[in-house]
């Protein structure tokens, strides 16, 4: 995931490169086609701000912190492609966003209407129900929130949540995990079906008005709309009008409202459908309101008719939850994509013809008293003319939500210089989707829906080659700062005005006790640590390790300098083992022939069982489970076989110089330079033994040198499960396991008697197998037992023969 231009990296982004940088090195040793890019997220309110703040044009500001934490990641030593970098405030990104939101408007996926929003007072803009706390507080400005009518525009996403909810189950996305349920918990169960209805005052028409129901037969039948009290219909134009009515489109009916909380409302909705013929709530408020209908009515349509006839009149008929809403994307700001809209008093609203893109920012002066501004300044730029009829028109003032532009970025990396498209559609169709996605958990949910319905939609117009955009997903954790706070006053304190007697912590000067907690680095709570002052003190693959090392990349982490020590350990005791190689190897008094040639056999044996283990241990770390930390910790274990062995190996092993090599090379992906130093010193030794093995080029860095293998004749396991429990393991080389199949594999499962006495009175209803390279594989049996049984699966593994 990109990051916002702030101009300092902090140590959450620190993570994030690392661990994807760790990820595709991995990848690009292994042979693969690595494309790891870079680019900036760079429109918004706190841009926007902070170049008020600071006297500056915001594209001034924006820039000068994209080449200042362009200069910090390059010092982290991240492999980015920075000949495809994206900047989503260059006209030539947001002249794609603007086409893009042309494409929704033709398709009739984006509409305008009145609404009731969320303005922050004091950065004078609509804000998105989730950038609200649960205290009605603006997340940026911490302003109390108030509720206006403003006319806005929107993305019809929930046209697509059906697809979107399915795709969820998608067998290609690999490693969700959780943020599975977010997503569908976000989207919700596709139950009902939206209708969309319109709201005349007077008999003039005013906004529109969504409705949900799980019945779209009711939708035809209805005499009345329900209203709740204190709706957004309701306080805007039933209070202040004395003629309101809600046209059914399907019908062209005008129906009656009736406000009233005596019944109950779908969960998230503001309106229901007044059915007296269905229901005897509903005929009895009919009858109190004196409501006219019939009780024998009927329609003639059916559901999936009158559907048909909703997508026709483009007024709904699709399945949506009922808690999910549109998109709202108008922002009154300056900084953000311009929307590409030319409003016409004859001809309405008509998108900015495709040739006359991008539509771009104007320059407004935002130095002058430092208030805040919009587009609404810039009256010369706002006149028009109406691409329909060549009258006089006005540009539509509102600026795009940032989150439209970040909803599509993987795709521009792809071609980020073409001028005649978004995109290289074949590029796309060979690229797509991403391989592996890393981010903050904190984007789970907002950004990857939108992710995801932008590439749906382009999948649906043949832009993309499939409907969802990523396969794997990494979230990491964040990267937790212990606070100190005083448990009188409750403000925030330095570590250095803080004392521990004990176990407890106390101010300096001892008169208060002092809280002590880990949450996430921030300035506002004194617990930040600048990733700069951890490079100029410890280097930075040394912080590149730390980063990695100690918990999951998934878990937070806390940034303790009590972790250190272990890798600063690590690290000294690499550099002694590679100057001890050094010095055997030129120490000519270890004579061979005085070695004991049986017990130097049984060492080289050990040493070559221990290369083939921790390859494949490592390489599953970063091929299957990501779990980085881990891998560090196996190579701290065959940094410790490296010490244990003798001066003898040291200086006459073709094993030892291999499991050297073999451990260098595996530190490269997390630590390049660090790496490359030692591999430096490896080379360049004395009295090489394997000049010809295949796995190392002696002749360059060690950053090229290709990816360990496990040994052709080393035994690898295929475990065999039935409805997920394991019942035998086979033992067999790598050279066979390796060229086995699904047909293969499930053939050689039954014929184990074991896996036979737990399949043959039951039905098989599935297989799959499961084959890594350099790793175990696994074939699982599934039979109709547990369906019959009702019993239940465990995580646990048990193995019950061992063949």
């Amino acid at each position: 995931m990109f990051p916002y231009p702030s101009g300092n990296l902090h140590m959450g982004h620190v993570r994030v490169y690392v661990i994807a940088d760790s990820i595709a090195r991995f990848h690009r040793m292994n042979g693969q086609n690595v494309f790891q890019p870079m680019g900036w997220d760079a429109f918004g309110l706190p841009a926007e701000n902070a170049a008020i703040l600071h006297g500056l044009k915001p594209d001034e500001w924006t820039y000068s912190n994209i080449d200042h934490m362009k200069k910090q990641l390059q010092e982290l030593g991240c492999s980015f492609d920075w000949t495809n970098e994206v900047t989503t405030c260059d006209p030539s990104y947001y002249k794609w966003t603007q086409w893009f939101f042309i494409k929704m408007f033709q398709s009739k996926l984006i509409y305008s209407k009145e609404a009731e929003v969320n303005w922050d007072p004091v950065d004078e803009t609509v804000l998105a129900n989730e950038q609200v706390d649960e205290k009605g507080h603006s997340w940026r400005s911490g302003a109390v929130v108030e509720k206006k009518i403003f006319k806005q525009w929107f993305i019809r996403t929930t046209q697509f949540s059906k697809a979107l909810f399915e795709g969820l189950n998608d067998p290609s996305l690999m490693n969700w995990r959780d943020i599975i349920n977010l997503q569908k918990h976000w989207i919700g169960e596709c139950y009902g079906y939206r209708f969309d209805f319109q709201v005349y005052t007077d008999n003039v028409y005013r906004t529109m008005l969504n409705i949900w129901t799980q019945h779209p037969e009711h939708v035809p039948l209805a005499t009345f709309i329900y209203i709740k009290p204190n709706s957004f219909v309701h306080k805007y134009y039933v209070q202040n009008h004395k003629n309101v009515h809600i046209k059914n489109l399907i019908t062209g009916n005008m129906l009656p409202i009736l406000v009233t909380n005596r019944v109950e409302f779908p969960d998230g909705q503001e309106t229901r459908l007044g059915l007296p013929h269905a229901f005897s709530i509903d005929e009895e408020l009919a009858k109190e309101h004196n409501f006219t209908y019939s009780v024998n009515q009927e329609s003639h349509l059916s559901r999936e008719a009158i559907c048909e006839k909703a997508k026709e009149l483009n007024a709904g008929g699709y399945p949506v939850s009922s808690k999910l809403q549109d998109w709202p994307i108008s922002r009154q700001r300056y900084w953000g994509t311009p929307i590409p809209i030319i409003h016409c008093n004859d001809c309405g609203a008509q998108a900015v013809p495709e040739d006359k893109l991008p539509v771009k920012l104007p320059a407004l002066d935002l130095q002058s008293n430092k208030k805040i501004k919009s587009l609404k300044l810039a009256e010369e730029w706002i006149k028009t003319t109406c691409p329909k009829c060549g009258k006089e028109a006005k540009r539509e003032t509102d600026t795009m939500d940032t989150f439209v532009d970040s909803s599509w970025y993987y795709l521009r990396y792809l071609d980020p210089n073409n001028n005649s498209q978004p995109f290289n559609k074949t590029l796309a169709s060979q690229m797509m989707p991403v391989d592996i996605y890393v981010g903050g958990k904190e984007h789970a949910v907002l950004h990857l829906y939108y992710a995801r319905f932008f590439n749906h939609f382009l999948h649906s117009i043949g832009f993309t080659p499939s409907s969802e955009p990523f396969k794997k997903l990494l979230v990491q954790g964040m990267v937790m700062g212990q606070c100190f706070k005083n448990k009188i006053n409750g403000s925030y304190l330095k570590e250095d005005e803080v004392v521990k007697i004990g176990k407890t912590y106390f101010t300096k000067n001892g008169n208060h006790p002092v809280i002590a907690t880990w949450e996430k680095m921030s300035k506002s709570k004194l617990n930040g640590v600048e990733p700069k002052s951890t490079i100029k003190e410890f280097g930075v693959d040394t912080m590149r390790l730390l980063i990695l090392s100690s918990v999951a990349p998934t878990s937070n982490r806390n940034w303790n300098s009590d972790t250190f020590p272990g890798i600063l350990n690590w690290q000294n005791r690499l550099w002694l083992t590679i100057r001890e190689f050094r010095s055997v190897r030129k120490n000519n008094n270890i004579l061979r022939d005085t070695i004991n040639l049986s017990a130097f056999q049984k060492e080289e044996i050990k040493l070559n069982n221990n290369r083939n283990y921790y390859v494949k241990k490592t390489s599953s770390n970063f091929r299957k489970s990501y779990q980085l930390s881990v891998a560090i910790s196996k190579l701290q274990g065959l940094t410790n076989v490296l010490r244990k062995s003798s001066k003898e190996l040291v200086k006459y092993s073709t094993e030892y110089e291999k499991l050297l090599a073999v451990q260098i090379i595996m530190i490269a992906p997390m630590a390049p330079h660090f790496a490359s130093a030692l591999w430096s010193g490896f080379v360049s030794a004395p009295g090489r033994i394997n000049e010809n093995w295949d796995q190392i080029n002696w002749n360059d860095d060690v950053i090229n040198q290709k990816w360990p293998q496990v040994d052709c004749d080393y035994t690898l396991k295929l475990y065999c499960l039935v409805n997920n429990a394991v019942k035998c393991v086979l033992e067999m080389p790598k050279r066979e396991i390796t060229l086995l199949n699904k047909e293969e594999a499930v053939k050689l499962a039954m014929k184990q008697d074991i896996i036979k006495q737990y399949t043959s009175s039951w039905t098989i209803i599935n297989t799959e197998f499961q084959n890594y390279e350099d790793d175990d594989a696994y074939i699982y049996i599934k039979t109709d037992r547990i369906s019959v049984s009702n019993t239940k699966c465990t995580d646990s593994i048990t193995v019950e023969n061992k063949v």
